[in-house]
């Protein structure tokens, strides 16, 4: 069986019997090809419909030529992911493919995926392409019959649709949008067919929390709901070794982790200690990979950046040599956490939690009083080290800069989950913190950098390689200090910042 993975950009209509097809010709001056088709997609999800509420589809279709699976991911707006796996079949032959039923588990934690829905499509395609014969857009008109299984009621509906080819233009995407809407058809209220078929079966998605009158527990609960469900969006992103996504997920767990640590006087701190605890294991495993991908890219950038005549020896060749390995295995401890049992009871907890949030009598006042005040202790923790590093030089120095930028962290994310509620204020406060937290993260950057240079140097030194370039990169990290003058002017802002948000200085 052959996989393919594709990025598919769609737009869907809801149409009557009485909709006529628009003319095309303010899009395209030639006429498309067309042809019909005869689909029928069986859908697949567990009985609660886990994938469903995660916007996920698995299905199994045939009647064109991608007879097969077809698992399909959000990736942004009108957008999703979709990993097919190519069969001969016709009938759905039996359970999904171990490949796909992987990158779900932290989605269906082990139930059974089950035949949802049966979905049947008369289609009629028009499909554009460039003189090489390349898809460029595609319109096709829907006459589907849907069946929930095993014994529900039959609905039909027809819909349009509209796919960006892989050669389109998204200008292409909003001409065909205006020409339906100019013709009087309106975008669908559903998210895809299946979720018309499932109706109000589909999980619900919790109503974002806005406004000045929210109580502080709600806005940090639904922070702490927007970080899991993150953690499970790249979860699954890591395991397909996709672009950033080992970075989403460490960035999704700490977020978590900072918010359930800024807001303890609103989560009952003892009863969130252990999964705080279980949010540091995870961030620390998918630091490793993480830590590992930014140093070889600071690496190559400053090899990059050295005169030809200073690069001496197969240097690109050791850097492969060094990291490679260790990301690989990085990689591999990485995933053997995220199939572990302590991983999924992590995840079981942390719904727990959102189900039955352990709040204080706190958390029920108003955000906008209380939030500012939880804003100002995480702004006093950063202001403690700051005064502490400032008392030091040399490596407690940096050591406690370490910490200064860990505690902007937290209230950075914590800002984050104030925003809903603060607006503007939050969104400047995030802006300061980021600018102190950059200027300590090139400092620790160097600090973390300089050893291991150092040890691919003597690596080098003792395979009788010519370690040169690795002592001139070691020098220059180790020559980088703090930019004071740098780190001055943004703790400045920072602390003026912080004073009108959280009355504290």
């Amino acid at each position: 069986m052959a996989t393919t993975t594709h990025r598919e950009i769609e737009r869907k209509y809801e149409a009557t019997q009485a909709t006529t097809m628009p003319s095309w010709s303010s899009v395209f001056d030639v006429e498309p090809e067309t042809h019909d088709q005869q689909l029928i997609a069986t859908y697949l999800d567990t009985t609660d419909l886990r994938l469903a509420g995660a916007r996920i589809t698995l299905r199994y279709r045939s009647g064109d030529d991608e007879t097969g699976w077809h698992l399909k991911l959000p990736a942004g707006k009108d957008t999703r992911d979709e990993i097919q796996i190519r069969t001969d079949t016709v009938a759905v032959p039996g359970p999904p493919p171990g490949e796909l039923a992987g990158l779900l588990r932290t989605i269906t934690r082990g139930a059974p995926l089950l035949p949802v829905a049966e979905l049947r499509t008369a289609r009629h395609v028009l499909r554009w392409t460039d003189p090489e014969g390349r898809d460029l857009l595609e319109v096709t008109d829907d006459a589907v019959s849907a069946r929930v299984l095993p014994d529900g009621p039959e609905k039909s509906w027809r819909e349009i649709e509209i796919e960006l080819g892989p050669e389109g233009d998204l200008r292409l995407l909003k001409k065909a949008d205006s020409v339906l809407r100019k013709s009087g058809v309106r975008p669908s209220s559903s998210a895809s067919k299946l979720a018309r078929a499932l109706g109000d079966r589909v999980p619900a998605q919790p109503s974002p929390v806005r406004g000045r009158k929210a109580s502080a527990g709600d806005v940090v609960v639904a922070y702490l709901r927007d970080q899991a469900a993150a953690i499970r969006r790249y979860d699954v992103e890591v395991r397909r070794n996709s672009d950033d996504a080992v970075h989403q997920l460490r960035v999704a767990t700490r977020r978590a982790r900072s918010a359930l640590q800024a807001y303890g006087k609103l989560l009952d701190r003892e009863r969130t200690r252990h999964l705080t605890d279980e949010l540091k294991w995870l961030a620390g495993v998918a630091g490793e990979p993480r830590d590992l991908e930014v140093l070889r890219e600071r690496f190559a950038t400053a090899i990059a950046a050295q005169p030809a005549q200073d690069v001496l020896g197969d240097v690109s060749g050791r850097l492969v040599a060094w990291f490679a390995p260790r990301q690989a295995k990085a990689r591999e401890l990485l995933l053997e956490a995220l199939d572990s049992e302590r991983y999924l009871a992590l995840l079981d907890e942390l719904d727990g939690l959102l189900a039955d949030p352990p709040l204080t009598a706190r958390a029920h006042k108003a955000a906008a009083t209380v939030l500012p005040v939880e804003l100002g202790r995480a702004f006093r923790r950063m202001r403690l080290h700051m005064a502490i590093a400032d008392e030091h030089t040399g490596l407690q120095r940096d050591l406690e800069l370490h910490e200064v930028r860990k505690a902007g962290k937290r209230l950075r994310y914590a800002a984050e989950a104030a925003a809903p509620v603060l607006g503007g204020d939050a969104a400047t406060l995030i802006s300061h913190t980021k600018e102190v937290q950059e200027v300590l993260g090139d400092h620790q950057d160097a600090v973390v950098a300089a050893p291991v240079l150092r040890e691919i140097a003597i690596a080098s030194t003792g395979d009788r390689e010519n370690a040169f370039t690795w002592g001139v990169l070691y020098g220059l990290e180790k020559c980088k200090g703090v930019d004071e003058a740098a780190l001055a002017a943004a703790w400045k802002g920072l602390r003026k910042y912080a004073k009108k948000v959280c009355g504290t200085a």
